[in-house]
């Protein structure tokens, strides 16, 4: 009986990997190959010989330092001012005896409710009359007030299950609240911050509506606006288009194998801690 279930886990398992992991195998293949084999070529055949050509005009047409350059400018700005304004946040609810925290936590919940399509209309007049719009902070604004939330309920709960003990012998050493903040609590969240940051990365590296939205100069596009214009642009391009998708999911790719691990860890502490 045993073995009958771990047979079933694994072909499970194994469904889910050909699933999430043939369509990345599949693309690269179709990256390296001709119009004629892609048109009149099985999905599944090899490139008679791989055209390595596809990323080198994909590279030079598509603009594709200028699309990531963009991409890695608002995501860092982001990830950085999401993580300050997370973690003090976090602290000030999690650690500080008040009674309005529930209060603050609940109203932070709620921005995850708030469906982003929602707020294009009202944030692109909102940004129109302020002057932003057609701006790299017409997309940052909006990503930090998105990404916050999460980042405040995943540091919170790691937050609350830190000893107590150790703020208050800060405390009889004569450390201030600031200088416990940055030299103990701090340390101590880094396995949730790294958390925060990846997950804060691979959903403003991939975001599209706003970018789509708020954006219409040429030189401010991000990579996955920029890809798709790429692909508007070679519609018959095939292996163009395909070394282009390629290319732009090259950095997500390596972020998260890199960094996979923090991001189990993370997760799995805050939820103990939680």
């Amino acid at each position: 009986m045993a073995s009958i279930k771990k047979g079933v886990v694994y072909l499970l398992l194994g469904i889910l990997v050909v699933t999430q992991v043939y369509p990345l195998l599949w693309l690269i293949l179709y990256s390296f190959k001709t119009n004629e084999e892609i048109l009149g070529g099985s999905f599944f055949a090899l490139p008679a010989s791989p055209r390595f050509a596809n990323y080198t005009e994909a590279y030079e047409q598509g603009n594709y330092v200028r699309y990531l350059f963009n991409s890695i400018f608002v995501t860092v700005i982001t990830m950085v001012v999401v993580i300050v304004l997370a973690s003090m946040v976090a602290y000030a609810i999690s650690r500080f005896r008040w009674k309005l925290a529930p209060v603050a936590l609940l109203v932070f919940m709620l921005g995850l409710m708030i469906p982003m399509q929602a707020t294009l209309l009202p944030l692109m007049v909102m940004f129109k009359n302020i002057g932003i719009l057609n701006t790299h902070w017409s997309l940052i604004l909006p990503y930090i007030a998105f990404q916050t939330p999460v980042a405040v309920f995943i540091l919170s709960g790691f937050m609350k299950g830190i000893p107590h003990e150790i703020e208050e012998s800060a405390f009889m050493d004569g450390a201030s609240v600031y200088r416990i903040f940055r030299s103990i609590i701090l340390p101590i969240s880094v396995p949730p911050i790294m958390t925060v940051c990846i997950l804060t990365f691979i959903n403003i590296w991939n975001e599209y509506i706003l970018a789509a939205t708020f954006i219409s100069s040429e030189r401010l596009k991000t990579l996955p606006f920029g890809v798709n214009s790429f692909v508007s642009q070679y519609t018959t391009n095939y292996g163009n288009i395909g070394a282009f998708l390629v290319m732009g999911a090259i950095p997500v790719i390596l972020i998260y194998f890199i960094l996979s691990e923090r991001i189990t860890k993370g997760m799995v502490a805050g939820a103990v801690k939680g």
